[in-house]
């Protein structure tokens, strides 16, 4: 399946205090640890940024291109919309630029069973990883409908509007039990406990 990625760092950093994406956990910059294993499916990587974010400098993997938000301050439903408007393919890996330990073959396995989805995410109840997700270019036009007509949309409300592939917990146990894939750097604590982990994973 021919697909790209798109990797969201527009975010503000708010919680946190200051550019998160430059922050150094095991020799890399958080930013730098998401574009190198992103770049493990050798596929275009669109990059989304806000105005009034810097990115590390420290990008190698020549497939890459940075764009800025179509719609500024929206968000991450915002940056998702951007990136799939740049993409030219018809799936998309969407993660975050805060998340330090993506696994490359559950990536694989989300892509793998998107033939016939219009969206492949872990939703089991009330939990919803919109993140750590494959979109289609189907989902442009929900998108964008939520943004213009709502505020402060959120991207939980695409569900409803398009065909889901449903990952479930049990899925995702069989390839990442710990579920490390999912985690994001927010705050401070987030920070050292994944330093933490990676030391533990040495």
């Amino acid at each position: 399946m021919e697909i790209s990625c798109i990797a969201l760092a527009g975010g503000n950093s708010t919680r946190f205090g200051r550019n998160k994406l430059f922050e150094v956990i095991e020799g890399n910059t958080l930013f730098a640890r998401v574009i190198s294993k992103l770049s493990l499916f050798d596929c275009e990587i669109i990059i989304v940024t806000s105005e009034q974010t810097n990115i590390p400098r420290d990008i190698t993997y020549a497939k890459s291109k940075i764009i800025k938000d179509i719609f500024q301050g929206r968000g991450s439903l915002g940056g998702i919309f951007t990136g799939l408007k740049a993409s030219k393919t018809y799936y998309n890996i969407v993660v975050a630029c805060d998340m330090p330990f993506l696994n490359y073959d559950l990536l694989k396995y989300f892509a793998a069973h998107a033939d016939g989805f219009d969206l492949v995410a872990f939703v089991e109840g009330n939990k919803f990883e919109p993140l750590h997700a494959v979109y289609s270019q189907k989902c442009i036009s929900p998108i964008e409908n939520i943004i213009q007509n709502k505020n402060n949309a959120r991207i939980i409300e695409i569900l409803p509007q398009v065909k889901v592939r449903k990952i479930s917990q049990e899925e995702i146990d069989k390839i990442d039990p710990l579920h490390l894939s999912f985690i994001n750097i927010n705050t401070q604590e987030d920070l050292k406990t994944a330093r933490e982990i990676g030391c533990k994973n040495l």
